[in-house]
């Protein structure tokens, strides 16, 4: 079958907008989206140069769906390609979601709406257990991955380790134990399937000029994006203040967006070590409602850290208007967040290209995966302790009675999302009109 036309830099841009829009359903559900409209109907990549684009952005910090469009972006139009896939893909997720934090900081008190996120808040909890059930089956096929796991929920939930060191020290362990027992390390192929065959970036096809290793360009690119960030901080600095909220967004963000190795599921515990215990942007609770607006918006879900930076911009502003405030630091966030995924893809991409069958990292990858699984575990510990106690104190963690109305929801939204394996958002919408119809028969707890 012969390849389709040259897909035009329009043509590109009208369907990564679109994507945007439409991009349900978390990591897998998006790298599928673009599977299925990518290498089956358009024909724009191969089956193979798809898989080994996405091997590399499973190894790298941050979202790999977002990571993907960006590589396949670039490889077809270079970088600007690169920068409108990787952009497009997450501005749609930060419209809807600041519009979201708005009615949610405005409207998130008034009874019946309170009555919804009350029953949205178990399902948050079967949410994250879930997708700690269906990494740990993919990923914990030895009992050694099994007690790296376990080591990494022991570390943070009794001894409170930062996340940084658990992520560094599975790392470790995974490029040790890869050279003494690498069997235990394999990871399972992905699956190879049929393609549609002659597609424009085809198995055969010459590595495009842009995509060729180049030293002066890698220095270029990496000198543009540390220049970019550095002035992006400066400027915040130099306006508000380095100690100002924004500024502390700035730099926090960084942080995270270079150890979100394992998906938003996995960094979580640090952005409420710091962004609710440090800095007090927001509330466990709110963190909470915040991770559910992000499961019911497209994009990548790492996208919640702007509704952080919204919420943490509204009750400290730094501008003159509150709104203001709130949509401009969830931007800070959003930019310091994703700005490194583009450095990794336009910068890495090249040396990914000049290697694409030479599988590197696969140890370090599946440690991290594994101590992933205990990282989710702790969250979900975490999300329960509020959720089921909610007037729980650190001084009496199990004070104020247990809500066995949200533990009831809460197992019968993991037993939809793991047994039945429905979609996240009928679960969330039906958990919240649960919610709902309890305040409104009168049978709600106190809030």
């Amino acid at each position: 079958m012969s390849a389709p036309p040259a897909v035009t830099f329009g043509e590109a841009v009208r369907f990564w907008w679109k994507l945007g829009f439409i991009s349900f359903g978390g990591p897998a559900g998006q790298i599928a989206v673009m599977h299925r409209e990518l290498v089956e109907r358009k024909r724009w990549i191969s089956e193979r140069r798809f898989l080994h684009a996405l091997n590399y952005c499973m190894v790298l910090p941050g979202p790999e769906a977002q990571q993907l469009a960006t590589y396949i972006g670039w490889l077809l139009h270079g970088t600007r390609g690169g920068i409108a896939a990787g952009a497009l893909f997450v501005l749609p997720s930060l419209f809807i979601l600041v519009a979201l934090s708005w009615i949610y900081v405005c409207y998130g008190n008034v009874p019946a709406v309170a009555a919804v996120l009350y029953g949205v808040k178990p399902a948050v909890v079967a949410i994250v257990l879930a997708a700690a059930w269906r990494i740990g089956s993919r990923a914990l096929r030895h009992p050694f991955l099994w007690a790296v796991a376990a080591a990494a929920f022991i570390a943070l939930f009794a001894f409170a380790l930062p996340f940084p060191v658990v992520i560094l020290s599975a790392a470790l362990i995974g490029l040790v134990g890869g050279r003494i027992a690498p069997q235990v390390f394999e990871m399972p192929q992905h699956a190879k399937g049929t393609g549609a065959g002659g597609a424009i970036i085809d198995d055969t096809t010459p590595t495009p000029a842009h995509a060729r290793v180049s030293r002066a360009r890698l220095a270029a690119v990496v000198a543009t994006f540390v220049a970019l960030w550095a002035a992006a901080l400066g400027i915040l600095a130099l306006i508000f203040g380095w100690r100002s909220d924004a500024t502390q967004m700035g730099w926090f963000f960084t942080q995270a967006a270079l150890i979100t190795f394992g998906g938003a599921y996995a960094v979580l515990p640090f952005v409420i070590e710091t962004a609710v215990d440090g800095y007090g942007w927001l509330t466990a609770p709110q963190m909470i409602d915040g991770l559910a607006l992000g499961e019911t918006t497209p994009g990548p879900l790492i996208m919640i850290v702007a509704f952080v930076g919204f919420v943490g911009g509204w009750t400290r502003p730094v501008l003159d208007s509150a709104f203001a405030s709130g949509v401009f630091c969830a931007t800070v966030a959003t930019f310091f967040t994703f700005l490194p995924s583009f450095l990794f893809i336009l910068a890495g991409g090249p040396l990914v290209e000049s290697t694409r069958d030479d599988v590197k990292l696969v140890a370090p990858l599946t440690a991290i995966t594994a101590a992933v699984v205990g990282v989710i575990a702790n969250l979900v510990v975490f999300f329960a302790w509020h959720v089921f106690w909610p007037h729980a104190t650190a001084a009496s963690p199990l004070g104020g009675g247990f809500d066995f109305a949200s533990a009831v929801l809460a197992i019968a939204c993991a037993g939809l999302l793991v047994s039945k394996r429905l979609d996240v958002i009928p679960v969330i919408a039906a958990s919240g009109a649960v919610g709902l119809g309890l305040w409104a028969a009168g049978l709600q707890p106190a809030l």
